[in-house]
């Protein structure tokens, strides 16, 4: 009797244990996506993240959905004193969900944390470099992505950029593209691809890229893409996803088969989209 009841008091017990770990956080979500997208927030888009107007109408339906799911799962904390306004977390959740149309995701499934801070900041977290030397960021940053799930994003550039959508500088685009980048467990400029034989095209094709911008920097030229992107193979991916979004025919006229890549990767071709009337 005692057996049975020992049974029976583990089976409530893990049944209790299922509903607070894995139903009710499902029955939330689902609430979430469910509910209207907010008035406010899709004006508060239109008037000022050009990058949305931009979007064909299929596509900013689809963002919606994905704000929605990323301000449910995602937590933002204020730094220096600064106060996360509903706006502040739209819009950075908008621009960081752009790279997650059209194409299967796990919406930054990595991704708990995003702390901002009113201007630019230093790192407090040492970094590992591909050696494995560890040591602090110097200087001041604009953003920051770590593979522990957060980002640090400075809110001044967050807003240049979004105002300035054509100038192929965007630090949400170039932190969330290092987190898709990192979602394998190594940012190497690889992101996960969709077939194993996309890999060898990748890696040729940035690869080649990459020492073109090198080679062009050591001769003194001007580049359309900026001189950090020839870091490190991660910082390029970062930098060149800025370009394919914000200066899409530019980058595929410089190099097209980088452009072709991109394009195959993020399921979109952004020369297509035009500002809706």
């Amino acid at each position: 009797m005692l057996f049975w009841l020992f049974v029976g008091l583990v089976l409530a017990g893990s049944a209790l244990a299922y509903g607070l770990l894995v139903y009710l956080p499902r029955v939330r979500l689902q609430r979430a996506v469910t509910r209207p997208f907010p008035a406010h927030w899709q004006s508060l888009l239109q008037q000022q993240l050009p990058l949305y107007q931009r979007l064909p109408v299929a596509l900013r339906d689809e963002l919606q959905q994905k704000i929605k799911v990323f301000l449910h799962q995602k937590t933002f904390v204020g730094c220096d004193g600064l106060e996360v306004s509903d706006d502040m977390r739209v819009l950075i959740a908008a621009q960081a969900c752009v790279l997650l149309l059209n194409r299967p995701t796990s919406d930054y499934g990595d991704l708990e944390w995003i702390y901002l801070y009113p201007g630019e900041f230093r790192s407090k977290i040492p970094e590992r470099d591909h050696t494995g030397v560890i040591s602090h960021a110097s200087g001041s940053l604009a953003g920051v992505s770590w593979e522990n799930g957060r980002v640090v994003l400075a809110w001044d550039s967050v807003r240049h950029g979004m105002l300035r959508d054509n100038d192929g500088y965007n630090v949400v685009l170039h932190e969330f593209a290092h987190q898709l980048d990192q979602e394998d467990g190594s940012a190497d400029g690889a992101p996960l691809l969709y077939k194993r034989d996309d890999y060898s095209n990748w890696s040729a094709v940035f690869g080649e890229e990459f020492e073109r911008l090198r080679a062009a920097l050591d001769a003194g030229e001007d580049t359309l893409i900026d001189p950090y992107g020839a870091t490190e193979p991660a910082e390029f991916f970062a930098v060149v996803t800025e370009l394919f979004y914000e200066r899409p025919a530019a980058l595929a006229e410089h190099s097209p088969r980088l452009y072709d890549a991109l394009a195959a990767y993020y399921r979109v071709d952004p020369r297509e989209w035009t500002p809706m009337p």
